[in-house]
């Protein structure tokens, strides 16, 4: 959100042309008045913490509207949610990014605590964080606004289950979420349970994470944040729930076992996600959401793309490799204007898929080869070239295939963590 929304937020509490008018009758209110604009402005205005300052992002979300028929449709009406979150990098203190984006009306927030994460719903005893905004437990957030938390002096440890817990005090209506979380995450029954460390209360397990989109950690480890842009392959979908195997999660890992400075990583994956072309249910396009999910992300200093397979597979064929590598072409000339190094990843083989072409095969490996050959993007991760069947090609390798013959399983995800040069993303790296 930017200084537009601040001004909006102003512009509603009651400040104008007529109270201008009397500056006879401020006094004591005009006093409350401005402390309350004060503090919206601490709460309201986008203040994602810069590198220079060591903050980085631990872990992320991209948001997403509602999809039909799912909690995220129905909202929320005097229920706590526990989301449960896998951290990069430690650190100490941190802050929590809670996200209203797609609300149509102001999300009332009462109760947000954070916990290092036990079995199930329930969280570790002694380890429960209340988390406070501009000085308060309870917050209000506006349709389509982000907002993001006081400093919580707790550190916490590079992978590591974090259990952040919402209460929603009134009826929220549709819920700002993340579909595919690969992780299960809990409601509860009525009332206030953030503060519980037993799972007793919650008893509605999901699959998705509800209003927590960014874990934001000062850490004295991290060189900055590698953001992860993709699909459904970057969000994990195919491997095993609740194991944090996602690939993003995977090169966490071989960052923590370095000696020196490492990165944090932020998995910015949607499923069904496409370069050119928003869906409801798949998320903003990646040219819409780059800005948001990419460039703004506390620390940035690096980004791998992965997108394309369906730009491919859901156009049918009205999608050409030269409008994708247009597509391409935006993220890196938006990344450069900042700085910022981005990396191009080719994309995996599909042949089997449901919506698998020899037409679409086409149009993958003429982007593959621009990929590896343009020079376009600052590094190439070949992704294909490790996943692909070396007796076949145009198929995944059955060893790492979830299934489906698109998404691969957590070996799968392990091989892909495994292929990317810790040497390209930090030079100075053993």
């Amino acid at each position: 959100m930017g200084r537009w929304r601040v001004n909006a937020v102003i512009a509603a509490s009651g400040t104008g042309r007529r109270g201008a008018s009397r500056p006879i009758r401020l006094g004591l209110l005009g006093a409350v008045v401005l402390l309350v604009l004060t503090v919206t402005i601490a709460l309201f205005a986008d203040s994602r913490p810069a590198a220079a300052h060591g903050w980085v992002t631990s872990w992320s979300a991209s948001p997403q509207v509602a999809a039909r028929d799912t909690l995220a449709a129905a909202g929320f009406d005097d229920q706590t949610v526990r989301d449960i979150i896998f951290t990069s990098v430690g650190g100490d203190p941190i802050r929590l990014e809670l996200t209203n984006v797609f609300g149509a009306s102001p999300l009332r927030v009462g109760h947000v605590t954070v916990a290092v994460a036990g079995p199930g719903a329930a969280v570790l005893p002694g380890t429960i964080h209340s988390v406070t905004f501009g000085g308060s437990g309870s917050v209000q957030i506006p349709a389509g606004a982000r907002i993001l938390s006081d400093p919580v002096a707790v550190r916490v440890s590079p992978l590591e289950d974090l259990a952040v817990s919402v209460y929603l005090p009134g009826r929220t209506g549709a819920a700002t979420f993340h579909a595919d979380a690969q992780q299960v995450n809990w409601v509860s029954a009525a009332g206030d349970h953030a503060a519980d460390s037993d799972a007793g209360e919650f008893t509605t397990p999901t699959l998705s994470w509800y209003y927590v989109s960014g874990l934001i950690v000062q850490s004295s480890d991290a060189d900055g944040t590698v953001v992860a842009l993709g699909d459904s392959i970057t969000d994990g979908v195919g491997s095993t729930a609740g194991a944090d195997a996602r690939w993003p999660n995977d090169l966490a890992r071989r960052l923590d076992a370095l000696a020196g400075p490492t990165l944090a990583v932020a998995d910015e994956g949607i499923g069904g996600n496409r370069v050119l072309t928003g869906a409801r249910c798949c998320g903003a396009s990646a040219e819409a959401r780059f800005g948001r999910d990419a460039l703004d992300q506390p620390g940035v200093r690096d980004i791998i793309v992965l997108e394309g397979i369906n730009d491919i597979g859901f156009s049918l064929g009205d999608v050409s490799a030269a409008q994708v590598i247009a597509g391409y072409r935006q993220l890196i000339a938006q990344a450069h204007a900042r700085g910022l190094r981005i990396f191009g990843a080719t994309l995996l083989p599909f042949q089997g898929a449901g919506y698998y072409t020899a037409a679409g095969e086409a149009t993958r490996e003429a982007l593959n080869t621009w990929i590896r050959t343009s020079g376009a993007f600052d590094g190439v991760i070949d992704f294909d070239a490790v996943m692909r069947d070396p007796a076949d090609p145009l198929r995944l390798n059955p060893a790492y295939d979830s299934g489906d013959h698109l998404h691969p399983d957590d070996a799968g995800y392990q091989a892909m963590a495994n292929a990317i040069s810790l040497q390209m993303l930090l030079p100075e790296s053993p």
